[in-house]
Order: structure tokens, then C-alpha cells, then sequence
């Protein structure tokens, strides 16, 4: 006969050491990192947005600060936003693609062509337009990351092969037909709440999974190690072709979807679309580069970025009838958002060699023998 062990009179298990309490932050701490989030060095194109704005009241005054005008900066910039999203995600990968602009163009005269010439729905026409939008984004996968072309001159190349074939569709005129103004295809664009069309929400969509993605997810943190350091992260197990062949996809993607958006909104299918919108996109990731995570292209930060620029380009629509005005300023923030985002980089390292003191020379006391 067994008896089972029992545990002693007075001994209870050790029970774990309680966990040291952890000071609550102070109001220094608060203020410190209030006045971190708040810096110009982190939100400083929400200080120059707010300049922008102020400028543009004074010059304008009787047309710019009008409710009306920040409608029209939200509504008339949210295909620009889905455009500069689209290429968030190469761009994260340190992977360029150019032809974003010609998928958006394609998938807005495939879908104005199959509604208008072969009498397909809505449903259908948009279901082979973004066919044609997934196969550009393979065949560019195809081409940068199996071929090993560089991703500038292949997705430029790819960018040509898409214009011909705009061109033998279209043959360089737009494709007008009543289909397109009817409902529910117009609604896609068109339907609005208080003024603010569905764009602005497809906007705030994307931006959110997109940074979701990058933010939240071991994929968007493989994905930025990709960008850095693409040796270093394929040491460190990281699949770093198919992360950026997906990049490339998802980015043909959504500028296929920006397309379809465009062409609901216009009413007609244009062979040149996408071309205004490649500099501006651009631009508006770059300058995003710089902003809330600094060096790092993120998802808020474009849209921010692009609410600037299209601030900026409808003040000056609103006080001066240049042409070349436009240009100019999205091709001047360009140019200092490289500068700024390099200097951000490359800065506070070279301060850090300067004002870094000499080593002291370590003695170690003599051992005993």
C-alpha cells in the first residue's frame, strides 16, 4: 500500500517575486514626448500645410478659405492619394515603379472600352480591367525580380508596352458613352455625403491597410528590413524576392483601382489618365518619407503630403491662372523633400562622429600571479 506525499504542515509554494512597480510617467516625461510628436522635425508639412493656408487666405481672400475650397481639396486629390499609396509599398522595398501611371490610364479606358463598345456591365467591364491591372503587376514582378532588371528601367519599359496598347485601343482619344454617366458605374465616384464624395473614403481605406500592414504586421517589418538592407535581411531568413514581387502587384493594383475611380468620376475613359498624376505621387511619397516616421515611406504620411500638394496646387488654380505654377511648386517640394529626407538620414549620424568624444584608454588591473 502506496501513500501519496503530503505537503508539510506550514509550507505553502514559493510564490514568484512580485514585479518591481514601474514609475508612472511624469509630467516631464509627458511634456517631452508632447514636444517630440509635436517637433518640426516630425510633423513640419503640417506647419508648412498650415502657412500654405494662411498665405493663400491672404491672397485669396474672397475664394480660399471657403468650405467649398476644402471639398474641393479633398475631393479633387483623392485619386492623387490613391496613386501616391500605390507606390508606398515598392517604395518600402526600395523598388521603383514607374508604370503605375500607365496601369491607371489602362484600367480607365479598358473599363470606359468594355461598357461602352461591347456592352458589358459595370461588374464585368471593372473585373477584366483589374485582370489587365494583376497582370501588369506580374509581368513587372516577372521582370525585376526573376530577370533581375532594375526596377527604374523595367517598370519605364513596362510603362511603353501599356501606352501602345492604350493607344491601339483608343487610338489617343478619350471613350465617351452614356454608360458611363448612368448609375451605378458614376455612383463609384460620384456619390457623395455632405459634400465629400466615396474617393475620400477609398483614400482613408487604403491609407489604414496600408498602414496596418507596415505598421502591425511581421510582413510590413520584413518589408521595410528589405528596404534597408536586402542582404541582411535575406541572412536573416526574409524572403525578399516575393516581398517585392508582391510590392509590385499590389501596386499595379491599386493604381488599376485609382483608374477605374478616375474614369467614374470624369465620365470617360482618358488614354492619358495616369500621366499627370506620376510626379505628384512621387512627390507626395517622398515628402511622406519625411514625415511621423522619419526616413521610412508610410501610409499617413503620403496622404498628409498630399493634402499639402493639393492645397498648394488649388491655391494657386484659385489665385493665378499660370500654368506652369503647378509644376513648379510640386516640382520644388519634391526637390526638398529629398533633401530633407537624406539630410534626416545622414545628419544626425555625422553630428554624432563630430561631437563624440575620445575613447578613453581602458586599464585593467594586473592579475596575480
Amino acid at each position: 500500500m502506496t501513500s501519496t506525499p503530503t505537503r508539510a504542515a506550514g509550507l505553502s509554494p514559493a510564490a514568484p517575486p512580485p514585479e518591481p512597480d514601474r514609475p508612472a510617467p511624469t509630467p516631464v516625461a509627458w511634456g517631452r514626448r508632447a514636444a517630440a510628436a509635436l517637433s518640426f522635425r516630425n510633423i513640419g508639412a503640417v506647419y508648412v500645410w498650415l502657412v500654405i493656408v494662411v498665405l493663400f487666405s491672404v491672397w485669396a481672400p474672397e475664394t480660399f478659405p471657403t468650405a467649398i475650397t476644402v471639398k474641393q481639396i479633398l475631393n479633387g486629390n483623392a485619386v492623387a492619394g490613391l496613386v501616391a499609396l500605390s507606390v508606398v509599398l515598392p517604395l518600402a522595398a526600395r523598388v521603383f515603379d514607374l508604370s503605375v501611371a500607365y496601369t491607371m490610364s489602362l484600367t480607365s479606358v479598358l473599363t470606359a472600352y468594355f461598357m461602352v463598345s461591347t456592352g458589358l456591365g459595370p461588374g464585368a467591364a471593372i473585373s477584366l480591367a483589374m485582370t489587365a491591372a494583376l497582370l501588369i503587376g506580374v509581368v513587372n514582378g516577372v521582370v525585376v525580380v526573376v530577370l533581375r532588371v532594375d526596377s527604374f528601367i523595367a517598370t519605364l519599359a513596362t510603362g511603353a508596352l501599356i501606352q501602345s496598347l492604350i493607344t491601339m485601343v483608343t487610338n489617343d482619344s478619350s471613350i465617351t458613352g452614356v454608360q458611363l454617366l448612368a448609375k451605378p458605374f458614376a455612383s463609384i465616384a460620384q456619390l457623395d455625403a455632405g459634400g465629400i464624395t466615396l474617393p475620400v473614403l477609398y483614400l482613408l481605406l487604403a491609407a489604414a491597410a496600408i498602414w496596418f500592414l507596415l505598421e502591425h504586421t511581421a510582413s510590413g517589418r520584413r518589408l521595410y528590413a528589405t528596404g534597408f538592407n536586402a542582404d541582411a535581411a535575406r541572412l536573416q531568413g526574409v524572403r525578399t524576392d516575393r516581398l517585392r514581387f508582391l510590392t509590385l502587384v499590389a501596386s499595379a493594383l491599386l493604381s488599376g483601382f485609382a483608374g477605374i475611380v478616375f474614369a467614374s468620376s470624369v465620365g470617360s475613359g482618358s488614354p492619358t489618365a495616369g500621366t499627370p498624376y506620376l510626379l505628384s505621387a512621387y512627390a507626395a511619397a517622398f515628402v511622406g518619407a519625411t514625415q511621423l516616421r522619419a526616413g521610412r515611406f508610410n501610409a499617413w504620411g503620403t496622404v498628409l503630403a498630399v493634402l499639402l500638394l493639393g492645397t498648394g496646387i488649388t491655391g494657386l488654380g484659385l489665385a493665378t491662372s499660370a500654368q506652369w505654377a503647378a509644376s513648379l511648386f510640386t516640382g520644388s517640394v519634391l526637390i526638398v523633400a529629398l533633401v530633407l529626407t537624406g539630410g534626416r538620414i545622414a545628419l544626425p549620424a555625422a553630428l554624432r562622429r563630430r561631437k563624440s568624444p575620445p575613447a578613453e584608454p581602458q586599464t585593467t588591473p594586473d592579475k596575480e600571479i
